[in-house]
């Protein structure tokens, strides 16, 4: 799977997670210099408070696109500090050289 916004790819991983149709990608996976931290947050009643980071790419900013959760209730823990996108980031299967 591969993540990507303004012809830019973000994130690629053979190892994401699927949770409720998100792709969530491992930190490792993800171009940390393609994330600004966002004081953004909401709650999932399974899943705990999810952070949000802002997708930017060459000075363009996609607020709240991306989040994760730094600390998921139990039922959730295989995708702690995961990271998903949406808001027009597109998600892809394969890889991008493939795209």
């Amino acid at each position: 799977m591969y993540a990507i916004w303004n012809d830019t790819v973000i994130a690629e991983s053979d190892a994401t997670v699927a949770v409720e149709g998100n792709a969530y990608f491992p930190p490792d996976a993800v171009r940390e210099t393609c994330l600004a931290p966002s004081d953004h947050r909401t709650t999932c009643p399974w899943k705990g408070e999810a952070h949000y980071y802002d997708v930017v790419v060459d000075g363009a900013r996609n607020e709240n696109a991306a989040w994760y959760y730094p600390e998921p209730k139990a039922a959730a823990a295989e995708i702690k500090d995961h990271v998903a996108f949406w808001n027009g980031v597109e998600v892809k299967e394969g890889t991008p050289d493939a795209a």
